[in-house]
C-alpha cells in the first residue's frame, strides 16, 4: 500500500461507473432493428472513432470546440446514414442513447460507500446537460459532478483536470483519480494527482510501464484500499 493521503475521490465517468458502449449498441438496435450483432459492432465503432476522432481535432485545435452532445449528434448521423435512415427524429432519439447508460453491477453501492468517507467529484467529458442525463438514469452519487465542457476542451487536457482541483480546494496530491482508462490516469499524474484504476471490460488497461497508486477489480475493492488511506 502506497504511503498517500487523499481527501477527494475523482472519478471518470463513461467505461468507468457505466457501460458506454452498451448504451449506444441498444440505440443501434432502436434506430434498426433488423441489424444482426456483427453489424451493431460495425457501426458502434464508427460512432466510436468519430467521437475519438473529433476530440483530438478539437485538442489539436483543428476545430472549435463542441459539447459532447454535438458530436454524438454528429456520430448518430454516421450510424443512420449508413443504415440509410433519414429520419430526423430517430437519428436525435439514437444521439440521446449516450445518456441512456446502465451502470455497472457495482457502480450504486461502490459509490454510496464510497461517499460516506469522501466527498465524491466526477469529472467527464460528457457536457453538462448530457452528465445529468447520465447521473440521473444511472443513479450516480456525486458531491460535484464536473464537465469538460466548462473549460470548453476535453480530457486528457490538464484543464479538465484543474477543475476537479479547483473544486476540491485541495492540493492535487490530496485527489484520488479514479479511471478504468490508464489514459485518463497518466493524464491526472502529470497534473499531481493521485490514481487509481479499476477494471473493466470496456477500459484502457495499464501497461508495464504504469505506475499507478491503486489498482482494484472493483469498487468494493476499492472503497476497501481507499479506507486504508483516511487521516492517513
Amino acid at each position: 500500500m502506497p504511503e498517500v493521503a487523499i481527501d477527494a475521490v475523482v472519478f471518470d465517468v463513461l467505461g468507468t461507473l457505466v457501460d458506454e458502449p452498451a448504451g449506444i449498441r441498444a440505440g443501434i438496435r432502436e434506430l434498426a432493428p433488423s441489424l444482426d450483432d456483427p453489424r451493431i459492432e460495425q457501426l458502434l465503432a464508427l460512432w466510436q472513432q468519430h467521437i475519438d476522432r473529433e476530440q483530438r481535432r478539437i485538442l489539436d485545435g483543428a476545430r472549435p470546440f463542441l459539447p459532447s452532445d454535438g458530436l454524438d449528434l454528429e456520430a448518430a448521423r454516421l450510424v443512420a446514414e449508413a443504415v440509410g435512415i433519414d429520419d430526423p427524429a430517430a437519428v436525435t432519439a439514437l444521439a440521446s442513447s449516450g445518456r441512456r447508460l446502465a451502470p455497472w453491477p457495482d457502480t450504486v453501492a461502490g459509490l454510496a460507500r464510497l461517499a460516506g468517507r469522501f466527498p465524491l467529484i466526477g469529472l467527464s467529458n460528457a457536457s453538462r446537460t448530457a452528465l445529468l442525463g447520465i447521473n440521473a438514469h444511472a443513479g450516480l452519487r456525486w458531491h460535484q459532478a464536473l464537465s469538460a465542457e466548462d473549460v470548453r476542451t476535453y480530457k486528457p487536457d490538464p484543464a479538465v483536470y484543474q477543475l476537479a482541483v479547483t473544486v476540491s480546494g485541495r492540493p492535487p496530491e490530496r485527489l484520488l483519480m479514479v479511471a478504468a482508462h490508464a489514459w485518463d490516469l497518466r493524464a491526472a499524474q502529470h497534473l499531481g494527482l493521485r490514481t487509481a484504476y479499476v477494471a473493466r471490460p470496456v477500459g484502457d488497461p495499464p501497461t508495464p510501464s504504469d505506475r499507478f497508486d491503486l489498482y482494484a477489480d472493483h469498487l468494493a475493492d476499492l472503497a476497501d484500499q481507499a479506507e486504508q488511506l483516511v487521516n492517513a
